[in-house]
């Protein structure tokens, strides 16, 4: 669970920030004012195309996709027809934030992919994942109370907040949902219509609660 085991910092502009904290939901409350501080020093390829967003200039931005401020975009990043990104994003390089899909104070790094009909919203997605079509992060627990995630080990978080935080090369298959507190390892694939909850191990293939299996490399 803690962001040495599950990330690779070489490849996310946030390295510097994530690095302060021990697990990576940690990092969720302060996305925001970690986006206004480093937007500024960003370097001359990086345009500022209104107030605190920043987009590389070899990104290609929909007319029809809508940038909240805060956010960045990164090189050669493709934001597609009606995506809205509704503020608080850091997006790397080479992703892709498709069709209709939001996102809400995230960090995503380098090479993720959320092509098509996906909402993440305060998480956190390594490396090379992946959100299969109509994938969601469900943020926020029914009744409202603080988000705790599940484990070999209860962490209270604190955080009314909180959606999932996955691993480096997590595959999320299509319409899965990612309840509050999901924290997924690095190189985990995820089944279709997954209810995913609490901690998965990383190197694994989720197929239901009940049915959690090591890959074997």
């Amino acid at each position: 669970m803690e962001i040495k085991d599950m990330y690779d910092l070489d490849h996310t502009l946030a390295k510097s920030y994530l690095s302060q904290f021990t697990y990576p939901w940690e990092a969720l409350k302060g996305i925001k004012d970690f986006i206004l501080e480093l937007g500024p020093t960003l370097s001359s390829e990086y345009k500022e195309v209104s107030e605190h967003v920043w987009v590389h200039e070899s990104a290609t931005v929909a007319p029809t996709a809508y940038l909240g401020a805060p956010c960045i975009i990164g090189p050669r990043t493709e934001v597609r027809h009606c995506a809205f990104i509704r503020s608080n994003a850091l997006v790397g390089a080479d992703c892709v934030v498709g069709n209709s899909v939001e996102l809400k104070n995230v960090i995503l790094f380098d090479h993720v992919q959320t092509p098509h009909y996906n909402y993440v919203g305060d998480s956190i997605l390594g490396y090379y994942s992946h959100m299969g079509a109509g994938s969601i992060t469900s943020n926020v627990k029914s009744d409202k109370t603080l988000v705790v995630v599940h484990g070999p080990k209860n962490i209270e978080t604190g955080l009314k907040k909180f959606g999932a935080m996955l691993g480096d090369h997590v595959e999320v298959g299509c319409n899965s949902v990612l309840n509050p507190g999901t924290v997924i390892g690095a190189h985990t694939n995820v089944y279709p219509l997954s209810m995913v909850r609490g901690v998965v191990a990383d190197h694994s293939i989720y197929k239901n609660r009940n049915e959690v299996v090591q890959k074997n490399e």
